[in-house]
């Protein structure tokens, strides 16, 4: 698939290199957004991500280049988002919308009846762009429920 702003999204595996730096550069990017919680939080389990839950991870590259990531892994019985991620020079240019359009295709396509996720209330422009496409909030769920700033949404599909 690729977007207007000619971002390419492919699935490819979880330990993918450059899955595995975004992934970087998204959790560092946030460590630094709630460095003030660091010692609240701790090493949260909620940073974790065993790779046998993963379902699909999409990486976007502009021509060879990785701009972006996000993964869908199973959680009990849903479908969680994770790990969105833009990188800073092309945030507001479509391609965080392009992606989770993609990942709520692969949502769809394993017949899910809704699609759930986590974020933190310092992240105003993801919060913005969950509800732009029809996420509504939901009560804090495991294992979030410890986690200061936590915001939980759903997508009925």
């Amino acid at each position: 698939m690729t977007t207007d702003q000619s971002v390419h999204l492919e699935g490819v595996p979880h330990d993918h290199p450059d899955a595995v730096a975004l992934r970087a550069a998204m959790i560092a990017e946030v460590s630094d957004l709630y460095a003030a919680l660091r010692d609240e939080v701790g090493d949260a389990r909620t940073n974790r991500i065993d790779p046998r839950s993963v379902v699909v991870t999409l990486v976007g590259r502009v021509g060879d280049r990785p701009v972006a990531h996000a993964l869908v892994r199973r959680l009990g019985e849903d479908l969680e988002i994770k790990r969105m991620f833009v990188v800073p020079d092309l945030r507001g240019r479509g391609t965080a919308d392009a992606l989770m359009s993609a990942l709520l295709s692969e949502v769809r396509d394993r017949g899910a009846a809704r699609v759930i996720l986590h974020t933190g209330d310092r992240q105003i422009a993801a919060v913005r762009m969950f509800e732009r496409h029809g996420f509504t909030p939901i009560p804090v769920y495991d294992p979030y429920g410890d986690v200061p700033g936590s915001l939980c949404f759903e997508k009925v599909l």
